[in-house]
């Protein structure tokens, strides 16, 4: 029988992004016991808690596994992973290979939600970002007059992507496809910054 720690490490694999009244109701426990056990998990660095606003009131609180938490499951799948990577990778050309993550990230884009081309920018980025948490990615964006600025701290695929950057076209590709807008790369999470970064212009250029 599993113990309240794995229940709760286990729903957060299968539903990353929970709070704490979802926890609850998936273990079975009331809402001060969860959050014993979420203290105790948050300590020995497993899972890691952001807030999130969701109307008038006060911020609440989003769980989600951290590496070290994932690692507590069998990892055999991540393995085949990269010799399946490994192997691609040494069949292809550089440009080939990125292209691959490029074309994965475009069939995402289009299987997760339709292209929004008929609503406003600012609903295009919610819809976009909602996804992104519902895919178990940690985002932030910043705005100012001309672009939005959107900051991928962390993504579902974090452990192999740091082998294989070129996984990174992905993301771009989702980002860009589900806009349906060009969009500049400004860092990777493998460079100096620690982090992906893209600008969103607000405005197209004319041609």
């Amino acid at each position: 029988m599993k113990s309240t720690r794995e229940k709760i490490l286990h729903t957060l694999l299968v539903h990353p992004r929970s709070t704490i009244n979802e926890l609850a109701e998936a273990v079975g426990i009331n809402g001060i016991s969860i959050r014993h056990h979420l203290s105790s998990l948050e300590a020995d660095n497993l899972i890691t808690s952001t807030e999130e606003r969701h109307g008038v009131g006060r911020p609440r609180l989003i769980y989600s596994l951290t590496d070290k938490g994932v690692e507590e499951f069998p990892t055999s799948y991540l393995h085949f992973t990269r010799l399946l990577l490994s192997s691609l990778k040494e069949r292809m050309t550089e440009e080939e290979f990125s292209h691959v993550f490029a074309q994965i990230g475009s069939e995402l884009a289009a299987d997760l939600l339709p292209r929004s081309k008929n609503i406003p920018l600012d609903e295009q980025i919610k819809q976009l970002d909602k996804m992104l948490k519902e895919q178990g990615y940690i985002v932030e964006w910043h705005e100012n007059q001309d672009v939005y600025r959107l900051e991928i701290l962390s993504c579902p695929y974090n452990k192999l992507s740091a082998e294989f950057p070129e996984m990174c076209a992905m993301d771009a590709s989702i980002v860009s496809e589900f806009l349906t807008t060009p969009i500049e790369v400004e860092s990777s999470i493998h460079s100096e910054a620690k982090k992906c970064a893209y600008i969103i212009p607000k405005k197209q250029k004319k041609a």
